[in-house]
């Protein structure tokens, strides 16, 4: 594949399906190699699939959520689920895809829930070997790492910092104080604190202000492989 000259420095790139860089590849341009790194800083877990639903990549994130096979699993590099109800509507979501639809699906377990997006890159009528894009729910804004840098940036105590996760994952003033084991009044102290030092005037616009902060995704990347998906230095 050759990537047309539409941006700076993305001149005569060539790639394969696996990501890696063919010698043709410009050395001071963006390769796939790139792309593949870009593509594991984003907040949302990414399959592509073909036609028979075997995963052609996946980014960091979707490599965790399958790792967990908590809902989705890697079963002979297809993409499936361990319950035969997800597995039905993944499967039927994928075939509405490849015919050019786009579809929701809706994974409930337990206190866990996972939705996931079917979108076709390519419909058979334009080429022989039509793809699926799977993008995952977003990571709970607790897991996104940026939060954890907002929060020392406005030099915010370990307790306040406490606080703002918790507001974070949705408790309210009185679940706070309980989780921590201190006044109703002292977390409200804490929470004054925090808008004025984000420059915030109330609760919600301290939670718009996080939520609209740019991810940065999980460092860590021991988890469990995906033998399917090839490394971008592989």
């Amino acid at each position: 594949m050759e990537a047309r000259n539409t941006m700076p420095y993305a001149r005569d790139l060539h790639w394969d399906i696996r990501g890696t860089a063919s010698p043709e590849a410009d050395e001071a341009g963006l390769t796939m190699r790139h792309l593949l790194r870009a593509f594991d800083e984003i907040d949302y877990g990414m399959i592509v699939l073909n036609a028979s639903g075997q995963i052609l990549h996946s980014n960091h994130l979707a490599r965790v959520e399958v790792g967990r096979r908590d809902f989705l699993r890697a079963c002979d590099g297809v993409l499936s689920s361990a319950d035969p109800a997800h597995d039905t509507k993944i499967r039927l979501a994928l075939e509405a895809a490849l015919r050019g639809q786009r579809r929701l699906v809706l994974l409930k377990q337990g206190e866990r829930d996972l939705s996931l997006t079917f979108n076709p890159l390519a419909h058979p009528l334009e080429e022989s070997s039509p793809s699926v894009l799977v993008m995952l729910s977003r990571q709970c804004t607790c897991d996104n790492l940026a939060v954890r840098m907002f929060a020392r940036a406005l030099a915010l105590s370990p307790s306040e910092e406490g606080v703002m996760l918790a507001l974070c994952r949705g408790l309210v003033i009185n679940e706070i104080a309980q989780e921590n084991g201190v006044a109703v009044s002292t977390v409200r102290s804490q929470i004054k604190t925090l808008r004025e030092k984000a420059g915030v005037p109330s609760i919600r616009k301290l939670l718009q202000r996080i939520n609209s902060l740019p991810p940065v995704v999980p460092a860590l990347r021991i988890v469990t492989p995906v033998p399917q998906n090839p490394r971008p230095d592989a």
